[in-house]
């Protein structure tokens, strides 16, 4: 029987060039609408550093990269960290601040893998309750989390872009006990 080679694990200093162009390459299939020229002007490496940053020296010790692996090649990351909104409770509420897979890999097991790699480290980091922004529009990945057992809570809010654009969010919660 063969198996595949796939894991999810923290994220490493090194990891930072792939999870800077695989952000930018799904930034830019997904919010061209609303960044316009913006991404264009991006470059990985202007991301990459910022990476790294956030994964040597997170602004919380409970704030976590994680990197979904086939074989050693990256084909997802998200970052989890206490919850910011303002009417979450800092010691029980988590989030998924960032979730990406790579377009061509979804539908893999990658995302799933994350997702359950996502509440076990908020877990561990004794957080009972996650929630996780969603764009209003992206219907697929609702789907997906809702799946999984996320539901929404009746959270919304709007992003102002610097183009001017707006984006519409959702949030969605699960417990974690």
């Amino acid at each position: 029987m063969v198996t595949a080679d796939v894991s999810v694990r923290l994220a490493w200093a090194d990891d930072a060039p792939a999870i800077a162009a695989l952000q930018l390459a799904v930034w830019r299939e997904s919010y061209t609408d609303v960044l316009g020229t913006q991404l264009d002007e991006l470059a990985p490496s202007d991301l990459t550093e910022r990476w790294a940053a956030t994964v040597n020296a997170p602004r919380d010790a409970r704030q976590r990269v994680l990197v979904a692996l086939e074989r050693a090649t990256l084909r997802g990351f998200a970052i989890v960290h206490p919850c910011f909104d303002d009417d979450a409770d800092q010691i029980q509420d988590g989030e998924i601040g960032e979730f990406v897979v790579a377009l061509e890999h979804r539908g893999h097991g990658h995302g799933s893998r994350l997702l359950q790699a996502c509440a076990d480290t908020l877990r561990a980091d004794r957080f009972t309750r996650a929630v996780w922004w969603l764009r209003s529009t992206d219907d697929a990945t609702r789907t997906f989390a809702t799946t999984a057992g996320w539901a929404p809570d009746g959270a919304h809010r709007e992003l102002a872009a610097p183009t001017g654009a707006t984006v519409k969010q959702v949030r969605l919660h699960t417990r974690l006990v």
